[in-house]
């Protein structure tokens, strides 16, 4: 089927991902860059924190995306695909890093290293950067399992059920690794401040 003429389309800011996704699994690739502009600044931003910042995220994002037009008929119907676009792309992270051994890199940096306080005092800067790092060392200690858990609830703000729904477990699960995942990391954060 072919797509419509431009001049007969909704605008892209009005149309829901669902709209968006039957047009894709009819073909319309148009519709596939309207949800790659809306979508892949947040796919990225997770793909680099579970990928602790590998080189090649731009690359897993594309895969992400290319994948898209073969699952469009699959998706179920939600009025946004953000998660369901992040579980397809944490999934091939996985997969990259299972193949490459990636767990080296630390998980990524927080664009603002500082929030409710004064970003120009240069001692809270300093005191922030050193915190961050702290927290950085800690999520690269982390189990993939519980990183990916942790970066989608704790840093990209996905409840429980969406995360379980797009890795395919039980919310329970989640639940238990994001459990483990805090835990560990006070642990982690409390052993680096020693002296």
């Amino acid at each position: 089927m072919t797509a419509l003429p431009l001049s007969r389309r909704p605008p892209a800011e009005s149309v829901d991902d669902a709209t968006l996704l039957a047009a894709i699994a009819k073909d319309d690739l148009g519709a596939l860059g309207h949800l790659y502009d809306r979508h892949a600044r947040a796919v990225w931003r997770v793909v680099h924190r579970v990928t602790s910042g590998a080189a090649d995220v731009d690359d897993i994002v594309h895969t992400t995306f290319l994948k898209v037009p073969e699952l469009a008929a699959s998706f179920d119907g939600r009025p946004s695909a953000r998660s369901w676009l992040i579980g397809i792309a944490v999934r091939f992270a996985l997969r990259h890093m299972r193949g490459r051994g990636r767990f080296t890199r630390m998980l990524a940096r927080f664009a603002h290293v500082t929030r409710g306080v004064d970003a120009l005092d240069p001692e809270v800067q300093a005191n922030g950067r050193a915190a961050l790092a702290a927290l950085e060392r800690s999520l690269a200690t982390l189990a993939p399992a519980k990183r990916v858990v942790f970066v989608m609830i704790e840093m990209e703000g996905l409840a429980h059920d969406e995360v379980a729904r797009v890795l395919g477990v039980p919310v329970a699960t989640v639940r238990t690794r994001l459990f483990h995942a805090k835990r560990e990391l006070a642990s982690a954060v409390a052993l680096a401040g020693r002296p």
